[in-house]
């Protein structure tokens, strides 16, 4: 939900529909809006809210990141939400790759019981951050999964795997396609800073996900 944004709470009746479409874990991200990972006491409310929810409608765990204004891991606030996690697994996403001190958010993390992190080593990609990310593998001995994440393709998946040694991916796969609306009027966008965006929907392109399992599979 929210790939233009890296990523928002979804809705119940889009966990509902995936968890009746799979078989496999599904972990709901829990993130009321874009932006920085600084809430304040409402969003904060609506985040608890929001995690109980998932987890009652079939979330297998749940995925979120609360920094404080430092840039530091916001201890007391992760400790909450991973208490309302209820014992489900917990990740912790790229909130880590925007930390002051990344071996330090590291431990932070272990220390809260935090299953796995998602980062691309505090890079715009995880091939730019590969150095970081090999550093956290080693640095983690075992506490915590890196979860690796950030413009991950089938040209570069299993280079990027042999370098870093991470055992875990993530990626969007992202692609777009045409809106099937033959009336379009470009004088009204809905929050987008190009009026025709609204006519182009980014989605994940089920021929590259095919394809990075393949190459991961042959890594």
């Amino acid at each position: 939900m929210g790939l233009a944004e890296g990523g928002l709470t979804p809705s119940l009746g889009l966990l509902r529909a995936i968890k009746a479409a799979v078989d496999l874990p599904v972990m709901a991200m829990v993130r009321p809006r874009g932006g920085d990972f600084l809430y304040d006491a409402s969003e904060f409310s609506i985040m608890r809210a929001d995690a109980e929810s998932l987890l009652a409608a079939g979330a297998d765990g749940l995925v979120f990141g609360v920094l404080d204004a430092t840039g530091r891991v916001d201890f007391a606030r992760m400790k909450e939400l991973v208490h309302a996690a209820a014992g489900k697994p917990v990740t912790c996403h790229r909130a880590f790759d925007v930390t002051a001190d990344a071996a330090q958010a590291l431990e932070d993390l272990i220390a809260l019981g935090v299953k796995r992190v998602l980062t691309s080593g505090q890079q715009s990609s995880a091939l730019l951050g590969a150095a970081l990310i090999q550093t956290l593998v080693t640095l983690a001995r075992g506490r915590i999964g890196v979860l690796a994440g950030g413009g991950l393709r089938a040209n570069n998946v299993a280079g990027f795997l042999a370098r870093t040694g991470v055992s875990e991916i993530h990626l969007s796969a992202s692609g777009s396609r045409q809106s099937a609306m033959r009336f379009r009027n470009p004088n009204v966008p809905m929050g987008c800073d190009v009026p025709d965006d609204e006519y182009t929907l980014r989605m994940t392109d089920a021929a590259e996900v095919t394809a990075i399992l393949a190459a991961v599979r042959r890594a």
